[in-house]
């Protein structure tokens, strides 16, 4: 990750390791469990290389390593019952969150442009929806979101973070962009349509077939996540035509539209 320029950033006196590269507007890109792999690193340069300034905060994990089975019994289960996630149903909106929200407040004063964009990847895709909350995110991207863990039709989110989203949705006019693969047992189709139920048609669905995606991810994902799950970084097959990339473009688009970006 040597591409990359790694800063302390403090929020709240709370400190954490943000890996920044680019330049134009800024997107928050936030890590898929079990952190900053490879595959997110190399869809954070795709971003870059788009003409935005990427902001990617370090959450869990070894940062720049592939993942490994056994970060199931160590990450994991750590990001599980740490005070700042809510893994589980009834936890409402991760505390983590409002961390976010300063950083995407602090990219905006520093990069300037009519936002942030916001991408969330699996643990972390719902997160992308909550930092909506925060006026400076105007492209929320949601990734494949996995939370809460213990209900497939839930939402990681609050009543009341979940109505004033909704608010703010409809006010500014906000799309939220998302994706899936159709067989992803972590996040199915009840996700999808818990989200078309809060957000109406503000919410662009898609879902990719689980047959595209890649067939030799890394360990983690082969042997713990057991399906077709990251669209855009460790079940993406790079190349041209193929849907998963296809993906890639699509939301890289969203983003520029939104945010102003000229695309190399």
């Amino acid at each position: 990750m040597d591409d990359f320029s790694r800063r302390v950033v403090s929020i709240d006196d709370v400190d954490k390791t943000v890996y920044m590269a680019g330049s134009g507007p800024a997107v928050v890109l936030m890590p898929e469990m079990p952190g900053i792999s490879p595959d997110v690193a190399r869809f954070a340069r795709w971003v870059r290389d788009a003409g935005f300034s990427v902001y990617m905060p370090s959450l869990f994990g070894v940062d720049g390593a592939y993942p490994l089975a056994g970060a199931q019994e160590t990450i994991v289960r750590r990001a599980c019952v740490s005070a700042e996630f809510r893994a589980f149903a009834g936890g409402g909106t991760s505390p983590v969150v409002t961390w976010l929200r300063g950083l995407a407040r602090l990219a905006h004063a520093e990069r300037g442009g009519p936002g942030v964009g916001a991408v969330g990847l699996c643990f972390t895709g719902n997160f992308a929806l909550t930092m909506a909350l925060e006026p400076a995110v105007v492209a929320p991207v949601v990734n494949h979101p996995s939370l809460p863990l213990d209900d497939a039709g839930g939402l990681e989110i609050s009543d009341e973070d979940a109505a004033a989203v909704a608010e703010r949705v409809a006010r500014d006019g906000l799309s939220v962009l998302a994706y899936r693969f159709d067989n992803d047992r972590w996040c199915t189709g009840r996700r999808f349509a818990a989200y078309r139920a809060l957000l109406g048609d503000a919410f662009d669905g898609r879902v990719l077939e689980a047959g595209t995606a890649n067939t030799d991810p890394p360990p983690f994902f082969r042997d713990v996540v057991g399906c077709a799950h990251s669209v855009v970084t460790a079940h993406l097959v790079d190349q041209d035509g193929h849907p998963t990339l296809q993906a890639r473009d699509e939301i890289i688009a969203f983003l520029a539209e939104r945010l102003g970006a000229r695309q190399e």
